[in-house]
């Protein structure tokens, strides 16, 4: 059996879409400002729907995680994510070298090495 998707709620899945694509490597596939569909490239995709009528409400630390391949693109990352304005942990060495962002939308990605 092969893992083929997941489907997030956020609250805008153009601007979502976008800083997925832009920092994770993700591809567009398809979709709306409604329903949004993203391809890493290797069989597995990320749809992303639009919560209707109010915020996305996750569990706990709830979140998706990317990781890339040295401690320095990671900085690197970081530095560029920072730069875009948007809010993120600094990168710590814990399970990984790795820092967390609250991303458009309303989700919570991991970044790490």
């Amino acid at each position: 059996m092969t893992l083929n998707h997941l489907n997030l709620a956020v609250t805008d899945v153009d601007a979502a879409s976008a800083f997925l694509v832009k920092f994770a490597g993700m591809k567009r596939a398809g979709g709306n400002s409604g329903m949004g569909f993203l391809s890493d490239g290797n069989g597995f995709m990320l749809s992303l729907m639009k919560v209707q009528g109010g915020a996305v409400e996750y569990p706990g630390f709830f979140h998706i995680g990317f990781f890339i391949s040295s401690g320095q693109k990671i900085d690197e990352l970081y530095a560029e994510i920072i730069a875009d304005g948007h809010s993120a942990t600094k990168p710590v060495q814990e399970h990984a070298y790795t820092f967390y962002v609250e991303a458009p939308g309303g989700i919570r990605v991991e970044f790490g090495a």
